[in-house]
This record gives C-alpha cells, sequence and structure tokens, in this order.
C-alpha cells in the first residue's frame, strides 16, 4: 500500500456503519489501517458485520446505538473515548436524521426540486 494513503495509527468513529454506505465506509477506512468503532440501532445487522469484518482481519468494534437518543449518544461516545484513550481522528456520521439535532435545518431533494 502506498504510504501516502496510510491510516495506521488513526482512529475513526462511523455511525450507522452495518449497513449500506456506511458499512463501505467501514470496510474502506479499516482496509487503509485505521482501527474503527461503529455504531448501528439494529444488533442484529451490527452482530453481522462484526463477525464479517472479524474474519476479513479488520480491526473495527461496535456497539448499539439509536443516534436519536442523546443518553445513546452520551454513551457512545464513553465507550469510544475509552476505546481509543480520548483520541478520535475521523468521525463520519452517516445516519443523522432530520430533526433529531435541535436547531440543525435539513433540506431533502425533494425540498429542493420544488425551488
Amino acid at each position: 500500500m502506498d504510504s501516502r494513503w496510510s491510516l495506521q495509527g488513526m482512529t475513526a468513529l462511523v455511525t450507522g456503519g452495518a449497513n449500506g454506505i456506511g458499512h463501505a465506509v467501514v470496510e474502506e477506512l479499516a482496509s487503509f489501517g485505521a482501527r474503527i468503532h461503529t455504531c448501528d440501532k439494529s444488533e442484529v445487522s451490527l452482530d453481522r458485520s462484526l463477525r464479517e469484518w472479524k474474519e476479513k482481519g479488520l480491526r473495527v468494534s461496535g456497539s448499539v446505538c439509536d443516534v436519536s437518543s442523546r443518553s445513546d449518544r452520551e454513551k457512545l461516545m464513553e465507550t469510544v473515548s475509552s476505546l481509543f484513550g480520548g483520541k478520535l481522528n475521523i468521525l463520519v456520521r452517516n445516519n443523522l436524521l432530520c430533526g433529531s439535532v435541535p436547531g440543525l435545518k435539513c433540506e431533502t431533494m425533494e425540498s429542493n426540486e420544488r425551488k
């Protein structure tokens, strides 16, 4: 691997990482050497993905978390801080829901098409 693309020693949190785009992001970052923690609100999907990544030799941990829940987000950050010794280099917010963060304005493709 070209050393310019190495993520050795880096840590990453990918929310919604058990399926779809999040799953692909986890694999890509881990394949470049990063240590990853991901979360998903589906324990079944998360467990399936964690087994798959372990078989591939990727360094990925995970926890169940519904990011629309403040208490779940707080618990997630405590977990990540503990796992990575307080060091987080990369954050991929894959599943931020419109309306889940007070004051955050989200626009959808549909609303943009009406303009």
